[in-house]
C-alpha cells in the first residue's frame, strides 16, 4: 500500500490556501495531466508557463493552446534562448560543465532559469504558489525548489507527482479519461526533457541498466552513430574570452551557434551518453542523454583552455571543473561559491581566444587542428630536430634532483625490507 504524502516543508502549499498557481508546462504527460489535477484538488485556477531554452522538437504555440484547451486561465511561452545562453550555459563552457564523466549538465543549467522565470510571472499575476512537474525522487525538485524559494522566500510549491498516488501507468489512464492529450503509452512511456545544450530521456528500459535501451526507438534528437553520415565533417570554431563567436568564419550570437552546431552534431550522431550517475536524494539513475552542441564545444574549448593555459593552471581547473559541476547538478545555483568559481573561470578564459577544428564522425567529435596566438607552445623548442634554444645540457641534472625524492623513498624501503627479512 502506498504511502500517504506527508508535507514537511514551510514552503509546501496546502490545499485550500492557493488561489492561483503558477505552472512550468512542458505538454508532455506529467504537466498535462497536473494542470487538470491542481484545479481539482486545489480548486486553483492555473496559469501555464512554457518556457523556450531552444527545444529541438517542441510547438511552443501548440503547447500554448493545449494548456488553454486543458483549462489554463492564461498561458505565457517566455522567449529566454539568450538568457539561456549567455547566463548560463556560457557559464557552463567556461566550466567545461560535465558531471561524473558525460553529463554535460542540460537539465542541469536550465532549471534554475525556469524556476527564476516561474517566480517572476508568480509576483507579476499575483499567483500563491508555482507548480512543476519533478518527481519526489529526482534531482529537478531540489533544483526548482532551492532556486524559487531563495529568491522568493514566501513563495509556495506545489508538487503534484509527489502528491498523488499515480505511476507512469495510472497518468495515462488518466490522461485518457479525461481527454488529455499525450504522446506517451505504454509502449513508449520515455520522458524527456529538452533545451538547446542537451536533451534526456529517462523511464521505461532506460530504467533498467541491465538491459540495453532501443536507442532509435528512444532517440528525440540524434541519428545513431550507425546510421550518421559516411564521410566526416569537420568545423571550425573561433573562440574569443572561453566562448565561441563564430562557426566556419560566420560570427553569430552564441544562442545560435548552439543551436547550429546542435543539428549539425545530431547529424553525425555526437553527444549520445548511456549515463550512470548519482543523484542528489542519494538513489543511482541511469539516463540517456543526447548533446551534440555541448559535445561539439566542450571538446574544442577543453582543447583551446589547455592550450594556452599552463601545468599548474590546468591542474587547478580541472578541480574548479568538477566542484562547480557538482554544484551546478545539486541545484546551488545562487550558492556563493559558484559566482566565486565563475569569476576564477571568467579571469582565466581571459585568454582563451583562438579556433579549433573538431572532426564530426559516426558519434565522435575530435579536435584535429587549434590556433591560438596565446598559446604556450613553440614548434621550434618541441621538435626533435636540432634547436639551440632549449638547454638539454640541463636535462640530466634536472632528473636527478626532479626524482631525488622518489629514489631516496625507496631506498628507505629497500632497507626496511631487508631489516624485516632478517628478522
Amino acid at each position: 500500500m502506498k504511502k500517504e504524502y506527508s508535507k514537511v516543508a514551510s514552503y509546501e502549499a496546502e490545499k485550500g490556501q492557493v488561489k492561483k498557481v503558477v505552472l512550468l508546462y512542458s505538454g508532455g504527460l506529467d504537466t498535462s495531466v497536473m494542470l487538470k489535477w491542481i484545479q481539482e484538488e486545489y480548486n486553483a485556477e492555473v496559469i501555464a508557463l512554457t518556457v523556450d531554452l531552444g527545444q529541438h522538437s517542441d510547438d511552443l504555440e501548440e503547447i500554448r493552446k493545449k494548456a488553454l484547451k486543458l483549462g489554463a486561465k492564461k498561458a505565457f511561452v517566455v522567449d529566454a534562448k539568450d538568457e539561456f545562453a549567455n547566463n548560463y550555459v556560457a557559464k557552463g563552457i567556461k566550466a567545461n560543465a560535465s558531471y561524473q564523466g558525460a553529463y554535460h549538465l542540460a537539465t542541469a543549467m536550465g532549471r534554475p532559469l525556469l524556476a527564476k522565470i516561474a517566480v517572476e510571472i508568480a509576483e507579476k499575476e499575483g499567483a500563491d504558489a508555482i507548480a512543476h512537474g519533478c518527481t519526489g525522487k529526482g534531482n529537478d525538485q531540489v533544483r526548482i525548489e532551492a532556486t524559487a524559494i531563495t529568491i522568493s522566500p514566501k513563495i509556495k510549491v506545489i508538487a503534484p507527482v509527489r502528491e498523488w498516488s499515480m505511476g507512469r501507468d495510472e497518468e495515462i489512464e488518466y490522461a485518457k479519461k479525461n481527454n488529455i492529450p499525450v504522446k506517451a503509452t505504454k509502449d513508449k512511456p520515455y520522458s524527456y526533457d529538452d533545451n538547446m545544450w542537451g536533451s534526456s530521456a529517462e523511464s521505461g528500459e532506460i530504467e533498467d541498466p541491465s538491459l540495453i535501451p532501443p536507442a532509435e526507438k528512444i532517440l528525440a534528437v540524434c541519428n545513431t552513430p550507425e546510421n550518421a553520415p559516411d564521410k566526416p565533417e569537420l568545423i571550425k570554431i573561433d573562440f574569443e574570452k572561453g566562448l565561441p563567436v563564430a562557426v566556419e568564419g560566420k560570427i553569430m550570437k552564441l544562442s545560435d551557434i548552439i543551436l547550429l552546431l546542435a543539428k549539425i552534431g545530431a547529424k553525425h550522431g555526437i553527444g549520445i551518453s548511456y549515463h550512470i550517475e548519482d543523484r542528489v536524494v542519494g538513489l543511482k539513475n541511469r539516463d540517456i542523454y543526447e548533446m551534440p552542441a555541448a559535445a561539439i564545444i566542450l571538446e574544442a574549448h577543453k582543447v583551446i583552455e589547455k592550450y594556452v593555459c599552463t601545468r599548474q593552471e590546468n591542474e587547478f581547473k580541472s578541480i574548479v571543473d568538477t566542484k562547480w559541476a557538482y554544484l551546478c547538478y545539486g541545484g546551488f545555483w545562487l550558492e556563493p561559491l559558484i559566482d566565486e568559481l565563475n569569476i576564477f573561470c571568467n579571469k582565466l578564459n581571459e585568454k582563451v581566444n583562438g579556433s579549433v577544428t573538431v572532426k564530426l564522425y559516426k558519434g565522435k567529435a575530435e579536435a584535429v587542428a587549434i590556433y591560438s596566438e596565446n598559446a604556450l607552445y613553440d614548434k621550434n623548442l618541441v621538435t626533435f630536430m636540432k634547436d639551440y634554444s632549449f638547454n638539454q645540457n640541463a636535462s640530466a641534472g634536472f632528473i636527478e634532483l626532479w626524482s631525488f625524492q622518489m629514489k631516496l623513498a625507496n631506498q628507505v624501503k629497500t632497507k626496511s625490507d631487508k631489516i624485516k627479512k632478517y628478522y
